[in-house]
């Protein structure tokens, strides 16, 4: 099964400062059909102005993924962490009994653009902790590159207390990539640029999603190339 979330048809919140859309109910949005997919929670597609950001506030027992796209991002914490992020960059902050963090675009007259993610863990009670990790932004052409994963290798992925991984990939124009997906899981496709066809079946364009679940492989084209994420979950 594939189910299609259009970019249009998410929430949209516009406070100034900070343009958000909610692929998952968050904040003031609530949709029964969108709480969450296994233990996916929210994606939140930001854009910060510049200078901005969010103050000091609480989290406990979410794993939170930050996937900078475009600008540079401050993160600070209650743990000691201080840390600038931009693409290339992955940031995993384990929440766990509880953490304080703020984050800010430090750019004094460019707009920062972001992906933040949360999961929920597959355990509780875990102290907090926060890490960045990096990626080859020239090594997503026409393969998968892990981010994200239950198992990282230090240095090379962030690493979650949750049985999943994430995979950033940039189809070329007129390429095909397959993804094989294990029975029992499911598999969240997020369309970061572009346009793909999933399966000969759909076709996703920018900021679409696509939930999918008991679907042996995927075969996704693009016809103009494309850049990514898909997120393997149980």
């Amino acid at each position: 099964m594939i189910s299609i979330q259009r970019a249009d048809e998410r929430y949209s919140a516009d406070h100034g400062w900070l343009k958000s859309n909610f692929s998952f109910s968050f904040a003031d949005y609530y949709d029964p059909k969108y709480m969450q997919f296994g233990p996916m929670r929210v994606l939140n597609d930001d854009s910060i102005a510049a200078s901005e950001g969010f103050g000091m506030h609480p989290h406990r027992e979410m794993e939170i993924v930050t996937l900078v796209l475009n600008g540079v991002l401050e993160h600070k914490d209650s743990l000691g962490n201080r840390a600038v992020t931009s693409w290339g960059g992955i940031q995993r902050m384990s929440a766990g009994t509880g953490v304080f963090h703020s984050e800010y675009n430090i750019s004094p007259d460019e707009q920062l653009d972001l992906l933040q993610m949360w999961f929920m863990p597959n355990v509780k009670g875990v102290e907090p902790s926060y890490e960045t990790t990096e990626f080859d932004t020239n090594g997503l052409k026409d393969r998968w590159v892990p981010i994200v994963s239950s198992n990282g290798v230090e240095g090379k992925v962030a690493s979650l207390h949750q049985d999943m991984s994430m995979y950033l990939s940039e189809p070329s124009a007129g390429k095909t990539i397959t993804y094989k997906q294990l029975a029992g899981r499911k598999a969240f496709l997020f369309v970061l640029e572009g346009e793909v066809g999933v399966n000969g079946e759909v076709v996703l364009g920018r900021r679409d999603a696509a939930r999918i679940e008991d679907v042996p492989e995927l075969t996704i084209a693009s016809a103009g190339g494309a850049r990514i994420l898909l997120i393997d979950l149980p």
